[in-house]
């Protein structure tokens, strides 16, 4: 790891000079001598991470939550589900009923960025929606 850092010019003649000349100076840090070593062995710009745990995390479902309010009506609850995920009537009202009468509803599983997606389509219909992960 290299360290850069701006010394004036000596030889500026200027009161407002803005010439710096750059020294490079390398600094060893704690616990990045590891770091160092592993560089060494790889290509430049190159970069290895352990891929497993972020494979895992992408890899678990999560489920978009579709909470009660006392604001929406239920006719606009049930439109509101047939436009954003496509749904019949009949699923679409299921759904508003579930959450009319168990205070929430599961209207979506899957992938983490299309549950943001949907997530924020329903709040942009002022709708109290939550995602959390999918539980085995």
């Amino acid at each position: 790891m290299h360290y850069h850092y701006a010394t004036p010019a000596s030889d500026c003649g200027y009161s407002r000079c803005s010439l710096y000349k750059i020294k490079s100076k390398l600094v060893s840090v704690a616990g990045s001598d590891s770091l160092l070593q592993m560089a060494a062995f790889t290509q430049p710009g190159v970069v290895q991470l352990d891929e497993t745990a972020t494979k895992e995390s992408l890899a678990t479902p999560w489920n978009v939550v579709v909470h009660n309010d006392p604001i929406n009506l239920m006719t606009y609850v049930t439109m509101v589900f047939q436009r954003v995920f496509g749904y019949p009537r009949e699923k679409a009202k299921r759904h508003m009923l579930e959450v009319h009468q168990r205070g929430r509803s599961i209207v979506w599983s899957g992938g983490r960025e299309q549950a943001e997606h949907y997530v924020h389509q329903l709040q942009s219909y002022q709708l109290l929606t939550t995602m959390e992960k999918s539980e085995p």
